[in-house]
This record gives C-alpha cells, sequence and structure tokens, in this order.
C-alpha cells in the first residue's frame, strides 16, 4: 500500500498528541522526516490556534524548509491553510452565518440542560465560536485528560445531545467531535468534505491518499474519510501511529 501513496493525512487530537497536547518530540521528528516523503495532511475539529500550539510550534528546527508540503485543515476541513511567505495562509473557510451560529449555541445549551449535561466543574469555555464550526466541549476546552477520558466511556452522552440538536437543526451537520464534543458545521462539512476539498486542490487523487485516525468507527468523527474511497489505516493513539509512520518510511526506502 505506502509505495503508491501520494499523501498521508491524520487526524490530530488521539491520532498526532493527546487530546489538546503538544506533539511528543518523537512524533514531531518523525512527522517532519514523513514531509520529505510525500505531502501531509492534518484535519481535525479544533481551531487554527490549536493546530499552530499543539502541531506547528513543536516541529524541530530546521522543519521550515518542509512546511510548504503541509497541508492544514482546521474545524474538520471547513478551513484550509498553507505556508507561504513565511506564514500560514487561509484558503478557505466555510464559515456559519451569525444566524446559524446563534440557534446552533442555543440548541446545544438548552439540550445540554435539559439532557443534565451542562456541567458545573469545568475548564475554561463549554461553547466556542469557530467561525465555520461551534463546538460543544462538556468539560471546557482545557479539561484534563482523565476527567474527559471518565466523562462518557460509551459514548451514549454525547450521542444523547448530538440527536436531540440535529432534529432541531436539520439544515445543519451535527455530528460527535472529541470525547467530550459535539460539533456544528454547515451542512455536508466534514472530513469527508474536507479530504475531496484536498485532492480537487492538490490534484491528488482520493485514492492515492492514506488517512490515519483514532475514530474510524461508523459515528466516529474521521470515519466520513472512508465514504469517499480513501484508504485508511487505524490507531489508538499517538504512539501507535508513530510506529506506523515508522514503518511506512521503511518501506519507502
Amino acid at each position: 500500500m505506502t509505495t503508491n501513496v501520494r499523501l498521508v493525512a491524520f487526524d490530530l487530537d488521539d491520532t498526532l498528541a493527546p487530546s489538546k497536547a503538544p506533539l511528543d518530540p518523537r512524533m514531531a521528528s518523525l512527522l517532519v522526516d514523513l514531509l520529505e516523503a510525500v505531502p501531509v495532511c492534518v484535519i481535525s475539529g479544533g481551531q487554527f490556534g490549536q493546530f499552530q500550539s499543539q502541531l506547528v510550534a513543536n516541529l524541530p528546527e530546521g522543519a521550515g524548509d518542509k512546511l510548504a508540503r503541509l497541508h492544514l485543515m482546521p474545524t474538520c476541513g471547513t478551513q484550509y491553510y498553507r505556508y507561504d511567505d513565511g506564514g500560514w495562509n487561509q484558503i478557505y473557510a466555510e464559515n456559519l452565518t451569525d444566524e446559524q451560529k446563534t440557534a446552533a449555541q442555543d440548541a446545544l445549551v438548552s439540550n445540554a440542560k435539559r439532557l443534565g449535561l451542562w456541567e458545573e466543574q469545568t475548564w475554561g469555555p463549554i461553547l466556542e465560536d469557530r467561525g465555520s464550526q461551534i463546538t460543544y466541549s462538556a468539560l471546557g476546552q482545557q479539561a484534563p485528560i482523565p476527567a474527559k477520558s471518565a466523562w462518557d466511556p460509551t459514548g451514549a452522552k454525547k450521542e444523547a445531545l448530538r440527536s436531540a440538536v440535529a432534529e432541531l437543526l436539520p439544515e445543519l451537520e451535527v455530528r460527535s467531535g472529541g470525547s467530550t464534543s459535539v460539533d456544528i458545521t454547515r451542512k455536508g462539512i466534514d472530513k469527508a468534505y474536507g479530504m475531496t476539498k484536498l485532492a480537487e486542490l492538490t490534484g491528488i487523487p482520493l485514492g492515492e491518499m492514506l488517512f490515519v485516525g483514532d475514530r474510524l468507527d461508523e459515528g466516529g468523527n474521521d470515519y466520513p474519510v472512508k465514504t469517499v474511497g480513501v484508504p485508511t489505516h487505524a490507531v489508538e493513539g499517538w504512539e501507535d501511529t508513530a510506529e506506523f509512520v515508522e514503518g511506512f518510511l521503511a518501506a519507502r526506502r
């Protein structure tokens, strides 16, 4: 498989790094090595600032000349950034209207409270306007990983909220995000959309890309990538991803 791959795409949280945490130096070094072999895309639900603090800021010195081969797609591909002339430039953003943002936030708050999911102890804001995406994080944006892991181990809480909100917002896309989050974007805008746009903009067919993620199960936020024919590789954490990249690079030599 690896010999035919012309681009490798990754989820960010729990694939390249623990949720909201910086890249481990081992993973950062491997990403730079991978950029020498093929272009790399990172597509995840976080906003661009999260990509900068988790990913870009932790790449090793000397990575600058390879950043032109790095494609960044925040908020599940609703935004797209490329590196040029010493900085990151936004290529597109599928932003929500003010009316859509208000409707999304109102639906999330009212249903989270109705379902008993509006928590009192939180770390940072529960709701975040990411321009092209409204995100509900049950325990707040900066919640520690152990608390997030314990909040909804089966995913039932998130699904109850997602389903209730989706009924109220049929004109928008409502889906499960990370371990404690629900994301809302314009209809039909998800990681499948992002990967399809990437194929159009790079000229690399979807079948010649490879996507690596931790939520490729049906209902997971990486699953839509499968529906457009992108080959995938499932992982359970950044250590799995590091081992996969090492094997990928070895097979290409």
